[in-house]
């Protein structure tokens, strides 16, 4: 999330009541989650294990709750609670604003576009020329769509990632700020969910296919053709690469990639990056000639262990 005006490092600091370590100064451009973190933006850690990660990270703002070294072109941010002062961040940055209308004043809709009865369109919403927007859809604030876009019933996009941080009291939500980005010619199933992101957009490329009930995750980045068939589930922050065939309830972890022209088959569990070019399937997901192999082997196994028992 990149800021309307440039602020210095004195002014998030007398925002947040924190204190600092670095130029008052220091420019301030933006905030992020450490995957999309650039120059200029502020990153939250609040994990020793992830200090080190946040320090050498492309972020030159580290919203951190201890004092350490401070890297040399970079600055601080000292809190008690990182979460909850990265979350005041997005309350002052990207307030929730309630809807006036069905479809707000101030979202943009193009040449040729039809909005079926029943549809939500929040503020600022883009819609491109040529679209279909079919009934009971909606489409939260800030989301971008393309041109040349179908949209089936009951579809949502732009709702808030699921992210929490456990405390003793309970679940602690990390608010959404981001957006969902739908490019071109891409056609969205009924009954599909697409989160926004927590800074960063959730994208679909261009002439991308999703079928009925999917669910896609919040910031995950999906390519141009893809194909994704009903009731698959990915979760936040994956990478699915151009071309990318995801077969019915195929499950997807978080934070991990599928390359290029890759092929999912139906009910397989991805819970590792895999590499384009290649097929895969079972639970967790491994290339087709290898499982084969594994088959053929338990096959050996229960017919040796039939032949022990006859003996």
């Amino acid at each position: 999330m990149k800021f309307k005006k440039q602020h210095t490092l004195q002014d998030i600091a007398s925002l947040l009541n924190i204190t600092f370590v670095g130029d008052p100064s220091f420019p301030v451009l933006g905030m992020n989650e450490i995957h999309v973190v650039t120059p200029g933006d502020i990153v939250f850690v609040d994990h020793p294990k992830y200090y080190d990660k946040a320090l050498q990270s492309a972020a030159t703002i580290v919203l951190i709750n201890k004092e350490v070294a401070c890297p040399e072109g970079k600055a601080l941010l000292i809190s008690d609670d990182p979460f909850r002062d990265f979350n005041k961040l997005t309350d002052h940055f990207k307030p929730f604003k309630s809807a006036a209308a069905a479809i707000a004043e101030t979202a943009i809709i193009g040449q040729g576009t039809v909005i079926q009865p029943n549809v939500f369109v929040g503020n600022n919403v883009v819609i491109g020329d040529n679209c279909t927007i079919h009934p009971n859809v909606c489409l939260y604030d800030n989301t971008i769509i393309g041109d040349n876009v179908t949209i089936h019933a009951g579809s949502i996009l732009g709702a808030d990632a699921f992210y929490y941080k456990k405390r003793p009291e309970g679940f602690d939500k990390l608010k959404s700020g981001g957006r969902v980005v739908i490019e071109d010619n891409v056609d969205i199933g009924a009954g599909t969910t697409i989160d926004k992101g927590v800074t960063g957009d959730t994208t679909i490329g261009k002439g991308t296919k999703i079928d009925n009930q999917v669910h896609v995750g919040h910031d995950t980045v999906i390519g141009e053709r893809v194909l994704i068939a009903a009731q698959t589930t990915i979760a936040g922050c994956v990478v699915i690469e151009d071309e990318v065939t995801l077969w019915g309830q195929v499950g997807v972890t978080s934070g991990i990639s599928i390359g290029k022209k890759a092929i999912i088959s139906a009910q397989s569990g991805v819970s590792k990056s895999l590499e384009g070019e290649k097929s895969y399937f079972g639970s967790p997901a491994g290339d087709f000639r290898t499982k084969y192999k594994e088959l053929a082997a338990l096959r050996q196994v229960q017919e040796l262990l039939e032949k022990l028992k006859q003996q």
